[in-house]
């Protein structure tokens, strides 16, 4: 026997509150003798979201009328759909359902507003959109993604001050994105991901101490770059195979490209003078 999910025409046509649809009762009971509702398959007193949506998907005009609707499906999808100047008065809502959908949409100067926004995907999507050059404010932030997408997004300038950061994640787009010198202070963090990605990115001729490393993928990844053969046959004498083998293919690599012969331009000479006429 197969069973499917039930789709949205299956779930129960009932209003926020549990009870049955009152068409007649409703604000827009003229709009539904016009067939531009429907129960069941679009309707804004619905408490099934995706009817809520698709009303105001047809009907944007009247999304401003329902922002302080008392049910919080309804005010989040009608701020999804109102004119944006309609959103600052939603930056307060108790709902973090509605303020997330504002923080989606709001300029820049009203977006400020929700950095400290108590409910953390509320932030991240202020972190998502805040304009760079704000984002500073955001670098102590207690939700540890909300600090990645920080990092992520973060002026080169200022990556350093997340250097030392608590969460992995954070230390590796950190790692991902800082500049030398201040990449080379990585080189020893505590977590193993994070030196290999420090190894990847490190110029060539400081890879000695990722070369030596204590997690042999750090020690493989310096293998995979290294231009130094003094460097690269030391690590043939590495005590993991995958480093030594590494460390075997970059050295002849290095001698193979280094025995190529220089590249030489053969010059055609020009029948003519530099004004193009023929000299006899």
């Amino acid at each position: 026997m197969t069973t499917t999910a039930p789709g949205w025409h299956d779930i129960p046509v009932r209003d926020w509150e549990g009870r049955p649809l009152d068409c007649a009762a409703c604000a827009h009971a003229g709009l539904h003798a016009a067939g531009g509702c429907e129960p069941g398959r679009s309707c804004m007193q619905d408490a099934y979201a995706r009817r809520i949506d698709r009303f105001f998907r047809e009907h944007r005009e009247l999304a401003a009328q329902h922002l302080d609707h008392p049910y919080f499906e309804v005010r989040a999808i009608a701020a999804r759909h109102t004119d944006v100047f309609r959103l600052p008065a939603l930056l307060d809502d108790p709902d973090e359902t509605v303020r997330l959908q504002v923080a989606l949409r709001v300029p820049q100067r009203l977006l400020e507003r929700l950095r400290e926004d108590p409910h953390r995907e509320v932030r991240i999507r202020v972190a998502q959109r805040l304009d760079g050059s704000l984002l500073g404010s955001m670098l102590r932030d207690p939700d540890y993604e909300v600090r990645r997408i920080v990092a992520r997004r973060l002026p080169e300038a200022l990556l350093p001050l997340l250097i030392d950061d608590s969460d992995l994640q954070v230390r590796l787009e950190v790692a991902s994105r800082v500049p030398m010198p201040a990449l080379w202070r990585m080189v020893e963090d505590g977590a193993p991901e994070v030196r290999r990605r420090v190894a990847e990115r490190l110029p060539a001729a400081l890879l000695t101490v990722p070369a030596t490393d204590e997690d042999w993928l750090v020690r493989w990844s310096a293998a995979a770059r290294a231009e130094s053969p003094a460097l690269l046959e030391r690590l043939q004498d590495d005590a993991e195979s995958e480093v030594r083998e590494r460390a075997t293919e970059r050295l002849a690599e290095l001698r193979a490209a280094r025995a190529l012969p220089p590249t030489t331009l053969t010059l055609i000479p020009i029948e003519g003078g530099r004004d193009g006429r023929h000299r006899p």
